[in-house]
């Protein structure tokens, strides 16, 4: 119960990745709030919090509309502010480079990118205003480091969160606020579909030292992360 007391923010937290840090954060004794667009998965995703004696509550938000990315702590009254936030923001869908795909560049890059910002940007100055010294942490991808067939749209979202984040890092660590990326290789629940039919999957686990795809639980922190697949971007001043 290392949290205990802390508010924690976390984003796309409905499934995957998010859902996994959320439950790690409720069962350390963080008060959660669970922030997605998916109301069913939301809402399940704070009962499980419950289910091991947390708390949590779910805020529904479209993270890449500034308006809806600014009363998360005013409905925790006498919670005080974050402490802690985690933006996962895990809009991939596929696109054909040359395809037509604007409106879908348009909506992974306004998830991704700009909803990260627009979030952080509105923990930050919570934090900043209350003297919160607190930690701001993204999910991005190693793709955003080697490219992907059929991912210009993502792999530039996740790269620009990487630029961001070690940005934001300078800005508000005279705060006492830690900003950092952590960077997961491809995870079996992202797989989905024919991808995660293909021999795709099957090269993935070949090429990892643990001879395994990771989980989402690896990053959440419940077991030993991928050494060679998941990475934490630490700014110098962080």
């Amino acid at each position: 119960m290392r949290l205990k007391g802390k508010v924690a923010v976390v984003t796309g937290a409905a499934r995957g990745i998010g859902r996994a840090i959320a439950l790690r954060l409720g069962h350390e004794g963080a008060r959660v709030a669970v922030v997605d667009v998916l109301e069913d998965q939301g809402y399940a995703t704070v009962r499980l919090i419950q289910d091991v004696g947390g708390q949590a509550m779910f805020v529904p938000t479209d993270v890449s509309d500034a308006a809806r990315c600014k009363p998360w702590w005013i409905r925790w009254s006498g919670s005080g502010a974050p402490s802690i936030s985690w933006s996962t923001t895990p809009e991939s869908a596929r696109l054909r480079f040359s395809g037509d795909g604007e409106a879908l560049w348009d909506r992974v890059l306004d998830i991704n990118l700009k909803g990260y910002f627009l979030c952080s940007q509105a923990v930050a100055r919570v934090m900043v205003e209350q003297g919160v010294k607190g930690r701001i942490i993204a999910v991005s991808s190693i793709s955003s480091e080697f490219g992907g067939s059929s991912q210009a749209h993502y792999c530039a979202s996740k790269a620009g969160i990487n630029l961001l984040v070690k940005s934001m890092a300078i800005s508000l660590g005279p705060y006492g606020i830690t900003c950092n990326a952590v960077l997961p290789a491809p995870s079996r629940p992202t797989l989905t579909g024919g991808a995660g039919r293909s021999g795709r999957a099957r090269l993935l686990v070949e090429a990892s030292p643990l001879g395994r795809l990771g989980q989402p639980e690896d990053v959440a922190g419940r077991s030993s992360s991928l050494p060679a697949t998941t990475q934490t971007g630490a700014p110098d001043r962080c």
